[in-house]
């Protein structure tokens, strides 16, 4: 068994890391940013899948990869895990119909609330002991859900029609493109930026650098909010205008 994962500022990574943990000891995670992923998918017999749900559907950067490598899932036995701020619909059936097409099994599906890292919108905004409190509650849902898969109970969460007419009418069809597409709103603060470089560093997509001594963003955002979650001077804003708050999970 192997993880593989896309995990903007920590949440999927995290849950990905646990459920493996509860289930077999010594089985290992790679991000799909690793060039080992794809080999390391080759070697294994059961996958568990694991990324964030945007607007009811697949990241453009996990869309991509399932794209590009989706053959090396033929045969393969997968388990996804999806993690939300709040509502993800069939998010674990976005990938399952289109790794089935490249003759992957998907065994179950797991969908988690975890803090919402999008801290340039105050939607989804809560405190320091709300998100410790959903932390804990999703770490009890991953022991539970782990005991069950030993005894042969997978959970389905995400993969039947009406999760699909769900995250159909609850998200994507209003926000259909936006997942779809690059992120075109992503900027910085001239006035607060200090050219670090860590946003360019961090950055999966290779979209940022640092040209005379300031912040170029290319067209290939992804919307992770790993640069806005880490930028030392709260100087980066990705979908929204304005900062309220940095999110990103860190293992203690």
């Amino acid at each position: 068994m192997i993880g593989i994962y896309f995990s903007g500022t920590g949440n999927t990574k995290h849950c990905v890391d646990m459920l493996l943990s509860e289930l077999e000891s010594g089985a290992k995670s790679l991000s799909i940013e690793d060039e080992t992923a794809v080999p390391a998918i080759s070697e294994s017999e059961e996958i568990v899948l694991g990324y964030p749900v945007y607007f009811s559907n697949i990241p453009k950067i996990v869309r991509e990869f399932l794209d590009n490598y989706g053959k090396v899932f033929n045969g393969k036995k997968v388990f996804i895990i999806c993690t939300m701020g709040l509502f993800s619909g069939d998010g674990a059936g976005c990938s399952a119909r289109i790794l089935k097409k490249y003759g992957a099994e998907i065994i179950g599906g797991l969908h988690l609330k975890m803090p919402d890292c999008i801290g340039d919108n105050k939607l989804l905004k809560k405190s320091e002991k709300e998100n410790a409190e959903i932390i804990s509650a999703t770490e009890e849902k991953i022991r539970l859900t782990a005991k069950k898969i030993k005894n042969g109970k997978y959970p389905k969460n995400g993969l039947s029609f009406l999760h699909r007419l769900a995250g159909l009418f609850g998200q994507r069809l209003y926000f259909y493109n936006k997942p779809l597409n690059y992120c075109k709103t992503v900027s910085v603060d001239s006035k607060k930026c200090v050219s670090c470089g860590i946003c360019g560093g961090l950055c999966p997509m290779k979209n940022i650098s640092i040209e005379d001594n300031k912040v170029v963003f290319k067209d290939r955002c992804t919307a992770c909010y790993r640069c806005f979650s880490h930028c030392p001077k709260q100087a980066i804003t990705v979908m929204g205008k304005k900062f309220y708050t940095q999110y990103y999970f860190e293992e203690k």
